[in-house]
């Protein structure tokens, strides 16, 4: 009999299935269309697969409790499989989502196979294809007592950091896929960042490929070091064949699965501020619009400010090319701390909304592998959680604050600059602005909250006195 068995031989599902058969886990292995079984065992074939061509032979092979791991296209296709497998599974068997399915879909299978006594396990995993070959991090959740039944398994696939299992049971149903979720928000703003920083260099301090290669390579032996860091610089090596950087050939349109829109959806519906996610999310709409864009960059010019002596405002400043470099280093970073608050902020949120327990710490923990935002500072993140778990944003923390504190006149100077040049550096300006509002004691809501009071009389409160009022302004007026 066999430990497990996968459903979805594409490139995930295979690479798993691989990974699993490599730790010496006996794996049967299905796909709704046969020939792709037949070719998995003719290209792939490892003496640790059980090939099967139909559901009940799948379930028959696999060792009880049976656990059933479903890398599947997300949505309707696992509700389909799902069903398929009731009348085969038995009590206490498990099944498993490793795809990226939206957390309240997940509560509901959950809710749904609870009733009929069969487990179901959601789980997010993060790497990419490597990853899933050769150690993903790893987002369980569900049932406790079934994730027992599986932990062996997962922690041995998984990346290691730091002498750790990228793998940590999360909370109970959903909490997994949602945690994976802000794993990919917070991509979305470690990417856009990155960008960000590639156009200054490249825009404002006039260097070239070679010379911001350098930079970001060196930026990884840094606080910055981290997976896009490295890729960022690697990418900035190739050439094609007539000497040619390829990076310039790419188009500057970038694309996305929805993951990201999903981060937006939620912080929205739990009003949690994701300003930085929100702005790389809209970054990516906006590159979209390539031939919008290029048509309006002939009829809008760039009206950078214009300084007395034609001076440069870099000139103005004092600032040579290194002194841009660092600033940029600076606000990098900066940005990336607020941006990693934000998600973990929304996740405790989320936390109380859904009735999970987080650990936040070992979430950080599983970050620091395999998946596709990991990076150094991780590990200050996790030792900032082990010693405040309950502190209301990663901004507080006494690490956290330090290198905020250090580092904010830097980004405030960039953004600055950004806009007197006219370069779009929107996830870096939101990062400011949440900065600026979030240390504000005091902002102008009072008069937004008088405006709502004056046209929908949906009252206020007031700083001298306890309650809630409602003030006829339109008599006032008359008077």
């Amino acid at each position: 009999m066999n430990d497990i068995g996968v459903i979805g031989l594409s490139v995930m599902g295979l690479n798993l299935a691989l990974n699993m058969a490599d730790k010496g886990y006996k794996v049967s292995i299905y796909n709704r269309t046969s020939s792709v079984v037949d070719e998995v065992m003719r290209e792939h074939g490892h003496e640790n697969f059980t090939p099967t061509y139909n559901l009940e032979d799948f379930v028959k092979s696999l060792e009880r409790p049976r656990r059933v791991f479903l890398m599947i296209k997300s949505g309707k296709p696992i509700d389909m499989v799902i069903d398929q497998l009731i009348g085969l599974l038995d009590e206490g068997d498990i099944i498993i989502d490793g795809g990226n399915s939206y957390f309240k879909d997940t509560i509901r299978r959950s809710n749904y196979l609870e009733d009929k006594k069969i487990n179901y396990l959601g789980v997010g995993i993060s790497g990419g294809e490597e990853g899933a070959r050769f150690g993903p991090a790893i987002m369980p959740s569900g049932n406790r007592e079934a994730y027992e039944h599986v932990r062996d398994i997962f922690e041995n696939i998984s990346a290691k950091a730091y002498g750790e299992a990228c793998c940590k049971y999360i909370s109970t149903a959903g909490s997994g896929h949602y945690v994976k979720m802000v794993h990919n928000g917070i991509e979305y703003g470690d990417m856009q960042l990155i960008s960000e920083a590639y156009i200054l260099l490249r825009d404002l301090g006039g260097m070239d490929n070679s010379q911001i290669q350098e930079v970001f390579e060196a930026w990884n032996k840094t606080e910055l070091e981290s997976y896009l860091i490295e890729i960022t610089a690697n990418i900035l090596k190739v050439k094609e064949a007539d000497g040619s950087y390829l990076v310039d050939k790419i188009l500057d349109k970038s694309a996305q699965k929805g993951t990201g829109k999903w981060t937006n959806l939620e912080a929205i519906d739990l009003g949690v501020d994701v300003s930085v996610i929100t702005a790389a999310l809209n970054a990516r709409y906006m590159s979209g619009l390539k031939d919008e864009r290029v048509k309006l960059s002939k009829i809008i010019g760039q009206n950078k400010v214009e300084f007395t002596g034609k001076k440069d405002i870099l000139d103005l400043m004092g600032l040579g090319r290194e002194d841009l470099v660092d600033l940029v280093k600076n606000s990098l970073y900066a940005s990336k701390i607020v941006s990693y608050a934000q998600g973990f902020k929304l996740l405790s949120v989320a936390e109380k909304e859904y009735g999970w327990d987080l650990n936040f710490a070992d979430i950080a923990k599983i970050f620091r592998g395999g998946c596709i935002i990991r990076a150094k500072f991780l590990n200050d993140i996790s030792a900032a959680f082990d010693q405040d778990k309950g502190v209301e944003n990663l901004l507080m923390t006494d690490f956290f604050a330090k290198e905020i504190n250090d580092r904010l006149a830097d980004l405030r100077k960039l953004v600055a600059i950004g806009a007197m040049r006219g370069i779009p550096i929107t996830a870096m300006s939101a990062a400011l602005a949440y900065v600026d509002t979030y240390r504000s004691s005091r902002l102008g809501a009072n008069i937004i909250q008088a405006q709502r009071d004056y046209f929908g009389a949906h009252t206020f409160e007031r700083v001298d006195v306890d309650g809630v009022f409602h003030h006829d302004w339109i008599d006032e007026d008359e008077k």
